[in-house]
Order: structure tokens, then C-alpha cells, then sequence
């Protein structure tokens, strides 16, 4: 799997769990809202430690820097080529 989660976006997916996760230890969250954030925290930590989302290679997204970078860069080739 390629990476394509950067390290704000994992330092958020990391954040979001722990906090439902807290939440749910303290009993602040229960019952099914509590079941339902428990899965999407425990997805957004699995994902956050592959460093790749399933849902954002199939929507192409990509939060790496890298990436952005080569975007750009082959932006600009594509604009200012001359074909013959």
C-alpha cells in the first residue's frame, strides 16, 4: 500500500482515537454512539500507523508532502511544454 497520510493528518487520526477512546473509559460516551465512535477510532489509529487510508486511494487523496511537491512540479511541465 502506498503511503498517502501525512504527518498532520496522522498526528489528527492519533489525537481523534485517543480522545474517543478516553471518553469512552470515563463513561462519558455509552451505549451505540459509544460502540460506533469506538470502531471509527480504531480505525483512524490503524490507519494513522500504516501511514495509509483505504478511502483515500480510492478517492486519490494524498496528505504527504512528497506528493504535493510532485504535483506541482508536474503541473508546471505539463503547462509550459511546446509539442511539435
Amino acid at each position: 500500500m502506498e503511503k498517502n497520510i501525512g504527518s498532520i493528518d496522522k498526528a489528527i487520526r492519533i489525537l481523534t482515537g485517543i480522545t474517543v477512546a478516553l471518553l469512552y473509559y470515563f463513561n462519558i460516551i455509552s451505549g451505540t454512539l459509544a460502540f460506533v465512535l469506538m470502531v471509527v477510532a480504531i480505525i483512524l489509529l490503524v490507519t494513522s500507523l500504516i501511514n495509509s487510508c483505504p478511502i483515500y486511494s480510492l478517492l486519490k487523496i494524498n496528505s504527504t508532502k512528497k506528493r504535493k511537491i510532485e504535483n506541482y512540479i508536474n503541473s508546471k511541465k505539463k503547462t509550459f511544454q511546446i509539442k511539435f
